[in-house]
C-alpha cells in the first residue's frame, strides 16, 4: 500500500492537529540520507559527522553489506555529495563499474583511469608522501619519508602475494627491504625507481642485500635465497600485471582536487589478479596522499582537510590470495593521521568465510567489528543471523532486513516491478536499536548514477528501463 500523504507545519500553524509532542529519535547530524521507515522523520548521518560532530561513534568508519542491486553505491554517492558540500574530500579508491566516476566529475574532481593500455601506477613511487617529506624537511620530513618507504614495501609484498596466491616468507621481506634501501640511495632524487630497477639490484647482489641472505660469500647460497623473490618479480613484469605496474605512474593524484576517483572499470571482470592488484595499489596511493596532506597541515604548509575514502567491492581482493587480508589491514592501518573516514562495502559476511585460513576469516570479520557504523541492505535470514552475532541484532531487525532480500513480484502485463528492498537500509551503531530508512534520490542523482547503464537505451517497457538498478530508488 502507498504511504499516506505527509505535510509539515509549525505547531502555531497546525495547533489543532498537533495535540501531542514526541521526539522521533532520528539523528539530525550529517548528510540527509532519507526518511525513517516508521516515523517518516528525516534521517541524517555519515561516519565523519557522527564521529567529529555528534560523537555518536568512536571510529569514523562505515561497513556496508547487502545483496547486489539494492542501492548500496547509491547511498554512498549520497554521502559523497553531502560531505563534499561541507569541504570533505571524497576518495574513491578503485571504482570497478564505475559507480562513482560521474559523481566525482560533477563535483569538479579528478578521475584517474587504471588498466592495460589506459594508465598505470608505479608501486615504487612514494608519490605524494615523498613529495611532502622533501618539502617539510627536518626530523618530521625524515619520519614521513620512512613511512612512505614502508608503504612501498608493503605494496610490493601485496603484489607478490597476489601473483603467488600465498604470502611472502619473512626472510624475503628482509631481502626486499634491503634491496629497496639500496635502490633509493643510488636513484636520483628527481626520479622514482621502477620495478625493472629493483630486479637489477637483485641480479647485481650488492653487499647490503647479500648480508641479509646470510650467503657468507657463497654466490650459490645468495641465488638460492633471492631466486624465488626474483621469479615472483619477473612474474609481475612479464605476467598479467606487467603493463600496469612496470612503468611510471601515468597520472598522480592532485592534492588540491575536491574529489578523486581511481577508475579501474576497464579491467575485465574475470581478470581477478589484476583487479585485486589495481585495487590494492589504488588504496595505497590514495591513503598515502591523505597522510601527505595531514603532514603538510601539521607543518603549517597547507590547510587542514578531511577525507572520506570508499573501498567498494571488498570481496574482490579478499579472494585474490591467501594472506591478502593482512595487506589490506596494513595498508589502512599505516594511515597515521586523523581526519579520515572510510566506507568498506561488500555483499555478505560469507565473503570472509570463503577465505582460506581461519586467521584470515577472523581478521576479515574484524573489519565489521571495528566499524563505527554498520549499514545493512537486503540480506538472507541466515546471513543476518550470522551478522547478529557480530553487531547485535534483534529478532525484529533480522526479520525486517531479511524481508528486503525477497525478489520482486511477477509484473503484470510486462510492467517493471521494483524489489521490495531497493533503497531500504538499516543503520546499526553499537548496541543502539537500528534505524530503518528509505532513500529517495533526486533527478540529478539518477542521471549521475545508474549501475545498470549498459542495459539502458534499448527496448523499454511502460517507460521504465529494464533492470534499472541503483539509479531508480525513488
Amino acid at each position: 500500500m502507498d504511504p499516506p500523504t505527509m505535510w509539515r507545519a509549525t505547531t502555531v500553524q497546525a495547533c489543532g492537529l498537533w495535540p501531542f509532542a514526541a521526539g522521533s529519535g532520528s539523528p539530525m547530524t550529517g548528510v540527509p540520507l532519507g526518511q525513517h521507515l516508521d516515523t517518516g522523520a528525516t534521517v541524517c548521518g555519515d561516519p565523519i559527522s557522527w564521529f567529529a560532530r555528534a560523537r555518536y561513534i568512536s571510529n569514523p568508519s562505515l561497513f556496508m553489506l547487502g545483496m547486489p542491486g539494492l542501492g548500496k553505491s547509491t547511498l554512498i554517492n549520497r554521502m559523497l555529495i553531502g560531505l563534499a558540500a561541507t569541504g570533505v574530500v571524497p576518495l574513491v579508491l578503485g571504482d570497478l563499474k564505475p559507480d562513482y566516476a560521474d559523481t566525482v566529475r560533477a563535483l569538479g574532481g579528478q578521475v584517474i583511469s587504471i588498466g592495460r593500455g589506459v594508465g598505470g601506477i608505479n608501486v615504487l613511487d612514494p608519490g605524494a608522501m615523498g613529495a611532502a617529506a622533501a618539502r617539510i624537511g627536518g626530523d618530521a620530513g625524515r619520519a614521513l619519508d620512512a613511512e612512505a618507504q614502508g608503504r612501498v614495501l608493503n605494496m610490493i609484498a601485496a603484489l607478490i602475494t597476489v601473483v603467488r596466491s600465498r604470502p611472502m616468507d619473512d626472510h624475503e621481506q628482509s631481502v626486499l627491504s634491503a634491496a629497496l634501501q639500496h635502490l633509493r640511495e643510488r636513484t636520483p632524487a628527481n626520479r622514482a625507481p621502477l620495478l625493472p630497477d629493483l630486479l637489477a639490484v637483485l641480479q647485481e647482489g650488492p653487499n647490503r642485500v647479500r648480508a641479509v641472505t646470510l650467503d657468507r660469500g657463497d654466490d650459490s647460497r645468495y641465488r638460492d635465497a633471492v631466486d624465488p623473490l626474483h621469479r615472483s618479480l619477473l612474474g609481475i613484469l612479464d605476467g598479467p600485471l606487467g603493463s600496469t605496474f612496470a612503468s611510471a605512474t601515468s597520472t598522480r593524484i592532485d592534492p588540491r582536487a575536491p574529489a578523486v576517483c581511481i577508475d579501474i572499470s576497464r579491467i575485465g571482470e574475470a581478470d581477478t589478479q589484476l583487479t585485486a592488484a589495481a585495487m590494492l595499489a589504488a588504496w595505497s596511493d590514495g591513503l598515502g596522499s591523505v597522510a601527505a596532506s595531514h603532514a603538510l597541515a601539521d607543518a603549517g604548509l597547507a590547510p587542514r582537510r578531511w577525507f572520506f575514502t570508499v573501498l567498494d567491492e571488498l570481496w574482490r581482493p579478499l579472494r585474490a590470495a591467501s594472506g591478502i587480508v593482512d595487506r589490506i589491514d596494513a595498508l589502512t592501518r599505516l594511515n597515521r593521521s586523523l581526519g579520515l573516514g572510510d566506507a568498506k562495502i561488500t555483499h555478505t559476511l560469507k565473503d570472509a568465510e570463503a577465505l582460506g585460513s581461519e586467521s584470515d576469516r577472523a581478521k576479515a570479520r574484524g573489519f565489521v567489528e571495528r566499524a563505527g557504523m554498520v549499514i545493512c541492505a537486503g540480506l538472507p535470514r541466515t546471513e543476518m543471523e550470522e551478522l547478529g552475532r557480530v553487531v547485535g541484532l534483534s529478532e525484529r531487525e533480522i526479520e525486517l532486513v531479511s524481508s528486503w532480500s525477497s525478489p520482486p513480484g511477477w509484473a503484470v502485463a510486462g510492467g517493471h516491478e521494483e524489489p521490495p528492498g531497493r533503497g531500504r537500509f538499516l543503520i546499526k551503531v553499537g548496541g543502539r536499536p537500528g534505524i530503518p530508512l528509505r532513500v529517495a534520490i533526486t533527478d540529478t542523482e539518477r542521471r549521475l548514477h545508474d549501475t545498470n547503464s549498459r542495459w539502458t537505451g534499448g527496448q523499454q517497457t511502460n517507460g521504465a528501463h529494464p533492470g534499472a538498478g541503483g539509479g531508480n530508488l525513488a
